[in-house]
């Protein structure tokens, strides 16, 4: 069995503000990865799969975002963060932190729904030499499934103001399954949800960015019990990284063994069939690529 070494991480967003992160390690690690929540989603839910990557040598770094979770402040009301904080700041630094626990080797990140629209807002965003993404989407309305879009509206128009309004949060429960969402977070997603090509129609207020520069190979996967990222959504998000060869896969749970994933299931025990496809990717692209180049030029 390989030795793999749990630890909490001191980590600081590019502004200093303290994230709730840990690292899952193996002791001798041939790559990193940095594993991106989706919205709302606490970093534990991907510990297993961090624990699986780190088996297959690979250095995974986990983190919660500002507002979120274990780097949520004590009381959110009049909190401020939105998710440009998310991608400029938090999701920046963790990337610079996760190259730190394999120094010299490969760089990757998986993405996990937002967790794979922060890339292109970052200022390190071409360093890594591979993105896996799943269930990353765009957010707009109009590209869920239809059964889900009546869902949608009711969350952005009727159920999160007035929690705003009780609350100044959208709390955990009710119709909102993940961690407390700070008001910003629900205001600016909402924003983007309501136009086709969701936050790329708003690049000139969000400023530089790097979605027409990210080289690197993206290689995406969604579920087909999924009604939020349906075969649209993917496909358009990927279309804003109008410069990385990318793919998409929508795959049947029964495929790898499980009976749902939906959005989140992925990285469920009951999903475990699923962990090895983005792993055998990076090792694809990472190392099986580069000795067959060997092969050619040694």
């Amino acid at each position: 069995m390989t030795e793999i070494i749990t630890q909490d991480v001191n980590l600081r967003a590019r502004d200093g503000f303290a994230l709730s992160a840990q690292s899952i390690c193996p002791a001798s690690p041939r790559a990193a990865v940095l594993i991106s929540s989706g919205t709302g989603f606490p970093k534990e839910l991907y510990t297993r799969l961090a624990a699986y990557g780190a088996e297959r040598g690979y250095a995974s770094l986990i983190y919660d975002y500002r507002g979120i979770a274990g780097s949520a402040p004590q009381t959110m009301r009049g909190f401020q963060a939105d998710i440009m904080d998310w991608a400029r700041l938090d999701f920046a630094a963790a990337l610079d932190a996760a190259a730190a626990l394999a120094p010299g080797k490969p760089l990757v990140t998986l993405g996990h729904s937002v967790g794979g629209h922060l890339l292109g807002f970052a200022d390190n965003a071409l360093t890594p030499q591979a993105h896996a993404f799943i269930t990353v989407g765009t957010g707009y309305h109009g590209a869920h499934e239809p059964g889900w879009r009546p869902k949608a509206r009711m969350f952005w128009w009727l159920y999160g103001p007035l929690m705003l309004a009780l609350h100044g949060r959208i709390p955990a429960g009710g119709l909102w399954s993940g961690t407390a969402l700070p008001r910003d977070v629900f205001l600016q997603w909402r924003q983007w949800a309501q136009r086709p090509g969701y936050f790329s129609e708003f690049f000139d207020a969000l400023g530089e960015h790097s979605f027409d520069r990210v080289s690197a190979p993206i290689r995406s996967w969604s579920f087909s019990d999924d009604q939020l990222c349906s075969q649209r959504a993917a496909d358009d998000l990927l279309r804003i990284y109008s410069a990385a060869p990318k793919a998409h896969l929508r795959i049947d749970p029964a495929s790898v063994g499980a009976e749902r994933i939906d959005h989140h299931g992925a990285f469920s025990r009951a999903a475990s069939g699923f962990w090895p496809l983005p792993f055998d990717w990076f090792d694809e692209v990472l190392f099986q690529s580069a000795a067959t180049e060997f092969s050619i030029t040694g």
